[in-house]
């Protein structure tokens, strides 16, 4: 009988993921509680989209910014823990084979049954480095190219996000009409933004959206309070 081949689906973005909710969250969330907040002190829309405006530039490269440190120092502290693991295994090798030895403990392996997997991995200091880094420290190598792309990623989705909230502004010409709909996009937005992340990541995509709603108009709504006090 020939077999099916097992193909294994599994999300692999989530660094991905992970930037977008970031930007995109932030994106719908302070362009708008700008904009509502000037709504109450303006009138017309114009001084709105300019503040708008500049709050997105702004926003998008301090985030994107952070993003940038954030992955480089990912990177940076990786590289370090390594070089200190290379140096354990070269000065301290029997406690690191100990430590070997209780990792496979861990998953229900005797010292027996570990010891010739303990034994191959000490002939091979390279595998013994990577074995340490993922199984006893739990990092995983760092994408060269991360800082960039999650620079890159965090800023064009604060961007994305932004124009959402501001859009009413830009078309309409009364601040108060304006705000109204700027309301209603908003949370359209939280919740197909929310729908689709939750079918990228595999989790439940209406409880996704709601989840999403909630949390987003909670904080939109708390930026807006903020901002109409002090405007």
């Amino acid at each position: 009988m020939p077999q099916t081949p097992h193909i294994e689906r599994h999300f692999t973005a989530s660094d991905t993921i992970r930037d977008i909710v970031i930007g995109m969250s932030d994106g719908l969330t302070v362009p708008f509680a700008l904009a509502a907040g000037l709504s109450g002190a303006v009138s017309s829309t114009a001084i709105i989209v300019t503040a708008g405006l500049a709050e997105i530039a702004a926003g998008s490269i301090a985030m994107g910014l952070g993003g940038y440190l954030a992955a480089r120092s990912d990177a940076e502290h990786y590289t370090s823990e390594r070089k200190r693991e290379q140096l354990e295994i070269q000065e301290k090798a029997d406690a690191e084979k100990e430590e070997v030895r209780e990792i496979f403990a861990s998953y229900g392996l005797t010292p027996e049954q570990s010891a010739p997997i303990v034994d191959a991995l000490s002939k091979r200091p390279q595998a013994w480095v990577d074995f340490m880094m993922r199984f006893e420290l739990g990092l995983e190598e760092p994408d060269p190219r991360r800082a960039f792309a999650s620079a890159l990623t965090i800023a064009l989705s604060y961007i994305v996000g932004g124009f959402i909230p501001l859009s009413p502004y830009i078309l309409l010409t009364t601040a108060q009409t304006a705000l109204i709909t700027s309301v209603g996009i908003t949370l359209l937005a939280l919740l197909i933004f929310g729908y689709v992340k939750g079918r990228f990541t595999g989790t439940r995509p209406l409880r996704n959206a709601l989840q999403t709603s909630v949390i987003g108009g909670l904080a939109a709504a708390a930026a807006f309070l903020i901002a109409r006090a002090i405007a």
